[in-house]
């Protein structure tokens, strides 16, 4: 973490400081931005404030007075609440009258994942005069960018998932020529030990559903009363990893398949119709990411959701595309980027070069039908344009 850095985003922003604040490790970007050690014992309140001109200033308890050691600036201690609040104005007074201070604050909770600053926080630097605003963009720029390694361990992942999903396709066909029963939990349990074998973390199992399982986004299959996948089944695979390597990035996708009953070569026409709309809207938003950035064209990620949507929606289904269209990527699989949203929240945060993120509409039960279907790929913007780094699906796989 290079303060000069923090401080050249602060005036480009036009905010007179940073405020960062944390209290038992309810703000994990904090430390993550400052490069503090995330095990550390904190009970009490501390304080750091980057102003965009000067030194940086630290605010601790007594009894944890060492919690910022390892960052630059001067340290002020506190005991007695009435000293806190007086240190606090004292902190926040050098910055001139009605100062915009940023803080990991939402207006309204709009971006929740940012919004992490207690509300008596925020009334008390209201209170001292401060103008408090989110700090979104800035926790893109210091906490979702990625590095040339973390895209190398990306594409990493990456192999390893495109693999397992192949094969998992392949390994239901044979099942299925065996008439072996075979269960979604143990399918799941299949493609998680064999991306384990090949040297992905353990993490959230993949997503396994069959017909009206798909048809709800967040399914996961239990050890006890998971479906039998059987031919005339939809098959939906959700598979997310990332390598052991400290740091490393996630890779996210989503794909589907159909188990082909005897006789047949195709998927029915409804789900290839669903299939196709989703493609479409998925390369709504890829062709608008792809157009914005090799232009040099400032994009949010409530649009790229308004290019997703609008696909839909003049199909007439609209309302059964339940979610937001993508999510930032990085160390999470759900990262501190903006997300490609005008659904949920309305996301005006920028897409940043060298930030990830991913595409994934979905149709869930379109018009009362027992099925659901998704596509999703991820995409890194690099510097002078953006990059689709998964395989796009065409057409749903025939098992």
């Amino acid at each position: 973490m290079m303060i000069t850095d923090l401080q050249a985003a602060l005036q480009a922003q036009k905010c007179a400081a940073w405020l960062f604040y944390d209290h038992h490790h309810r703000d994990p970007i904090a430390y993550r931005v400052l490069g503090l050690p995330e095990d550390s014992m904190v009970t009490r309140r501390w304080y750091y404030l980057v102003p965009a001109v000067g030194e940086p200033v630290k605010l601790v308890h007594r009894i944890e007075a060492g919690v910022l050691d390892p960052l630059p600036g001067e340290r002020r201690v506190y005991s007695r609440w009435s000293e806190l609040r007086d240190q606090l104005r004292a902190l926040v007074t050098p910055l001139g009258p009605s100062p915009r201070v940023a803080m990991q604050y939402s207006p309204g909770c709009s971006l929740p994942p940012i919004s992490l600053a207690d509300a008596g926080t925020v009334e008390q630097l209201r209170c001292f005069g401060c103008e408090v605003v989110g700090s979104g963009d800035l926790i893109s720029r210091f906490d979702a960018v990625w590095s040339a390694a973390m895209l190398a361990s990306h594409r990493a992942a990456g192999r390893v998932i495109d693999e397992t999903i192949t094969a998992a396709f392949q390994f239901v066909r044979a099942q299925l020529d065996a008439g072996v029963a075979l269960h979604e939990y143990e399918l799941q349990q299949w493609m998680m030990e064999r991306m384990s074998r090949a040297g992905l973390a353990g993490g959230e199992p993949p997503i396994v559903a069959v017909n009206a399982h798909a048809g709800d986004p967040h399914y996961q299959p239990g050890a006890t009363g998971s479906a039998t996948i059987l031919p005339g089944d939809l098959l939906l695979l959700d598979v997310w990893g990332r390598t052991h390597q400290p740091g490393s990035a996630y890779y996210d996708v989503t794909w589907m398949g159909y188990c082909l009953r005897p006789g047949e070569s195709t998927p029915p026409t409804h789900f290839e119709q669903a299939f196709s709309l989703v493609r479409d809207a998925r390369d709504a938003g890829i062709a608008r990411i792809l157009a914005a950035t090799a232009a040099g064209r400032p994009l949010h990620g409530f649009e790229v959701d308004q290019a997703v949507r609008a696909v839909i929606e003049a199909a007439g289904l609209g309302e059964f595309f339940v979610h937001r269209t993508g999510h930032s990527l990085g160390r999470e699989v759900h990262a501190t980027g903006a997300n490609m949203d005008d659904f949920e929240t309305h996301d005006d945060r920028l897409l940043l070069p060298f930030t990830a993120l991913t595409i994934e509409p979905g149709l869930y039960c379109p018009n009362g039908q027992p099925f659901g279907v998704r596509s999703e790929v991820n995409m890194f913007v690099g510097e002078h344009g953006a990059e689709v780094t998964s395989p796009r699906q065409q057409q749903i796989v025939r098992i």
